[in-house]
């Protein structure tokens, strides 16, 4: 028999499956809605996480880079929140401060997309012009994923550029 402790974990995870698959179809307040119920049944770094993604969908990217902070808080070793800040910083515009969020999401021992901290320091150090060391960047994306279209897009293009 569970106990009440159990029983919250498994109706948080349930909770934020449902959150997933509104946000999937576009249904972002239910989904915003369904990550909060989570989150005050069991706080965790992926909840925080996606509520924070769903934020950076609507525009809401302060309120983006707060909800990654707090699931970093969580779980240190989650990659995705520093991949996400350092997203949300380029769509800003700060691309510089980017870069040590980005580096930090490569350092983490918990990330199942490890090409997406790549690509995303990649297109930091273009936009930084340093295009010789963004290549740099698009390739290592490459080598964990030679099949990762946006990386070889990135690559291509500013292959193009240099030559």
């Amino acid at each position: 028999m569970m106990n009440e402790q159990e029983i919250a974990q498994q109706q948080a995870l349930i909770l934020f499956d449902r959150g997933f698959r509104h946000q999937r179809r576009g249904q972002l307040a239910d989904a915003m809605e369904l990550y909060r119920r989570s989150i005050s049944l069991q706080p965790t770094a992926e909840a925080h996480t996606f509520l924070g993604w769903t934020y950076s969908l609507l525009g809401r990217l302060d309120e983006a880079i707060e909800e990654c902070y707090k699931a970093i808080a969580i779980d240190p070793g989650f990659g995705n929140p520093y991949n996400d800040v350092g997203v949300y910083l380029m769509e800003q515009g700060v691309w510089a401060e980017a870069v040590p969020w980005l580096e930090k999401a490569l350092d983490a021992p918990r990330y199942d997309a490890p090409q997406f901290p790549r690509l995303n320091l990649g297109r930091a150090y273009e936009n930084l012009g340093q295009p010789l060391e963004a290549l740099k960047w698009y390739r290592r994306a490459l080598e964990i994923d030679p099949l990762f279209l946006p990386a070889e897009q990135a690559k291509n293009l500013l292959l193009g550029k240099l030559n």
